[in-house]
C-alpha cells in the first residue's frame, strides 16, 4: 500500500503522523510511504532520517494526497486539503466530526474512507489511541493553567502559586472528569502542591482516584449544586470531560463563571469536542486564552502540539499496529479482524458510519456491519 504523511497545516500543529522509525517497520513490510517535504521538522524529525528510512519525500501536499491510498495524519482535514481527499482512500486521523459539520460534510462529499483515532475502542470501553494524547494533555493542562495564574503587567491572573509557600496556603484546583486526562491533569496538580478536588459521576472513577492519591485529593460526585459550589473559590478549573465520540457535555455556564474569582483560570480539554464550558470557543497556541467575566480561559484544541517531540513518538506508538493492519490487509478485512478498529470509522463512501456523529448533525448514517459489506 502507499502511505501518504502530509505536512500539518492546523495552526501551530507540529506533530508528524509518522516518525521514521515507523516508516522502517512499514517499508520492511514491503509499503510505499510518501512524505511531504519538511511534515517532520516542528518534531525535531528532519527530512534526512525519513529518507535514510526508506521513505519518498514529495515537495507538495497535493502530491502525497494524489499517490496515497492511506493518507495517515495527526489533526483533521483543512478547507484547503478537502479538495484533495476522494472516494476509495482512506484516511487516518482525529477526526472530533461531532464538533465540526464542515468536516463531516467534507469527508461526506469526497467519498473518502474516514477513520478517527478517537473512536477506535476497545471492548473494555477504552480508546487506545486517544489515551496517549489525553495524558499529554492532562499533565499540560494544570501547567498552562499555573502559567495563566501568573499576574503579568496587563494584570490577568490572580497571582497565585500552585503549590504556595509556608504561612500562604495552596491554590484550589478543580478537575472535572475523573478519565485518562483528568487523572494526569491531578497528578500534576498534586505534584505541584495544589488542594485538588476531583468531579465525576462515576463513583467507580472517584474511587481509584482515591486509591491513588488518598488524602492528597478530595472527590466528589458531580452535581449542578456540587459544581457550583466547589466552582466558587477555585484558583484553576480543568474541564476534562469526554463522551465517545459525541460533543462534550456543557457542564460549566457563564452564569457560573461570573461567579468565580477575578483571575480564576479556566482550561477545556474538551475543546477538540466542542468545549465543556458554555463560554469556550477554540484558540491557538499563538494566543491561547481569553477573557470572561474577569476570569482566563484557556482552549487550544492541539495542546499535545507544543511538545510535538514527545507527543508524536507517544502517538505513533499506539497508531502503527492499527495502521499496519490496515495496510496489509486493507480497512475491511482489517476491521473485521478487529471490532476496535471497526469502531473507528466514521465515514465511508459519501455516508456517516458513527451514530454520535450522525446525532449530532442530524445526519442518517449507516451501520459499520453495512459498511463492511459493501
Amino acid at each position: 500500500m502507499r502511505i501518504g504523511v502530509p505536512k500539518e497545516i492546523k495552526s501551530g500543529e507540529l506533530r508528524v503522523a509518522l516518525t521514521p522509525l515507523a516508516v522502517n517497520e512499514l517499508r520492511a513490510r514491503g509499503h510505499d510511504v510518501l512524505v511531504e517535504r519538511g511534515a517532520g521538522i516542528g518534531s525535531s524529525m528532519p527530512d534526512g532520517e525519513f529518507v535514510a528510512a526508506g521513505a519518498r519525500i514529495l515537495d507538495r501536499a497535493e502530491d502525497v494526497w494524489a499517490e496515497a491510498d492511506m493518507v495517515v495524519k495527526v489533526k483533521e482535514p483543512l478547507a484547503p486539503e478537502f479538495a484533495s481527499m476522494r472516494r476509495g482512500q482512506v484516511l487516518f486521523t482525529y477526526l472530533h466530526l461531532a464538533a465540526s459539520l464542515e468536516c463531516t460534510e467534507a469527508l461526506l462529499s469526497s467519498g473518502v474512507t474516514a477513520i478517527a483515532y478517537e473512536t477506535v475502542e476497545r471492548a473494555d470501553g477504552s480508546l487506545p489511541l486517544l489515551a496517549p494524547m489525553s495524558e499529554v494533555a492532562g499533565r499540560l493542562a494544570t501547567q498552562v493553567g499555573a502559567h495563566a495564574l501568573q499576574a503579568t503587567s496587563a494584570g490577568a491572573g490572580r497571582g497565585i502559586l500552585l503549590g504556595g509557600v509556608p504561612g500562604v496556603p495552596p491554590g484550589r484546583v478543580v478537575v472535572i472528569g475523573a478519565g485518562s486526562a483528568g487523572t494526569h491533569a491531578t497528578a500534576v496538580a498534586v505534584g505541584m502542591g495544589a488542594r485538588v478536588t476531583v468531579l465525576d459521576k462515576d463513583v467507580d472513577r472517584l474511587r481509584a482516584m482515591h486509591a491513588r492519591f488518598g488524602s492528597r485529593i478530595s472527590t466528589a460526585v458531580s452535581t449542578r449544586t456540587e459544581l457550583e459550589q466547589t466552582l466558587a473559590d477555585a484558583d484553576l478549573v480543568i474541564g476534562a470531560v469526554l463522551l465517545h465520540g459525541a460533543r462534550a457535555p456543557r457542564l460549566v455556564t457563564s452564569e457560573q463563571v461570573g461567579r468565580m474569582l477575578p483571575g480564576s483560570v479556566l482550561v477545556d480539554i474538551a475543546i477538540d469536542q466542542g468545549g465543556c464550558f458554555e463560554d469556550s470557543r477554540p484558540t491557538t497556541h499563538d494566543d491561547p486564552t481569553f477573557v470572561v467575566h474577569d476570569s482566563i480561559f484557556y482552549a487550544v484544541p492541539n495542546m499535545p502540539s507544543i511538545v510535538p517531540h514527545t507527543s508524536t513518538r507517544a502517538l505513533v506508538n499506539v497508531t502503527l499496529p492499527f495502521v499496519s493492519a490496515v495496510a496489509e490487509k486493507g480497512w475491511r478485512t482489517a476491521m473485521r479482524a478487529d471490532s476496535s478498529l471497526a469502531a473507528g470509522l466514521n465515514t465511508w463512501s459519501g455516508q456517516v458510519a458513527h451514530a454520535p456523529v450522525a446525532a449530532a448533525h442530524a445526519l442518517p448514517y449507516v451501520t459499520v456491519e453495512s459498511a463492511l459489506n459493501g
